[in-house]
């Protein structure tokens, strides 16, 4: 950021008087130009066991499968922020059941967050974010294939609360977990 959204001053980066981390703020107006992380919001849809995936049509991670989910908007909650971007990727409306993750990035000044949810309708279909949308066993989810650690978490953490029976108790246990980046050879 180089100059005040309000006023068009030159910035400054430095602590501002009665806070305790450095930010932008303008030594004109005093506005403070708050920046925070970005919230990724979406559902683990089910339907008779089966579970919802979308091979992404764009990129990042372009050909990888992924759970319905994006950015929130600004003016909706999380939970409007899942639906919405469930029926944007799979045209699909399901009913949420219950938060299911709840993953910190740091390194990337994002907070991911899926809702398990139950598919009303066995309806859905590609859309120009999907290449494909299918439903998947859970011993058939492509797991080499996932496109973000984020998902591979919420759906490993689905996964292994699966009864013998293969069927999810009413209520999980919430993911609250943060990822840091792997460090390469």
């Amino acid at each position: 950021m180089k100059y005040c959204s309000v006023c068009a001053t030159p910035v400054e980066h430095s602590v501002p008087a009665g806070d305790n981390l450095p930010r932008y703020h303008c030594p004109a107006c005093g506005t403070i130009h708050y920046q925070n992380p970005r919230v990724i919001t979406g559902t683990l849809p089910v339907l008779d066991g089966r579970i919802l995936l979308c091979k992404r049509n764009i990129e990042p991670r372009w050909g990888y499968w992924t759970l319905p989910g994006g950015f929130m908007e600004n003016g909706e909650t999380v939970a409007e922020g899942a639906a919405r971007e469930t029926w944007e990727e799979a045209r699909n409306a399901p009913e949420l059941r219950q938060m299911l993750s709840v993953i910190s990035l740091p390194q990337f000044d994002q907070v991911h967050i899926f809702y398990l949810a139950d598919m009303v309708s066995p309806d859905f279909s590609t859309t120009e974010e999907s290449s494909e949308v299918a439903l998947f066993e859970p011993d058939a989810i492509p797991w080499d294939d996932i496109a973000f650690r984020t998902v591979l978490a919420t759906l490993r953490h689905y996964v292994d609360h699966l009864g013998p029976d293969g069927r999810a108790p009413a209520r999980l246990p919430l993911l609250d977990t943060t990822i840091i980046p792997r460090l390469r050879d």
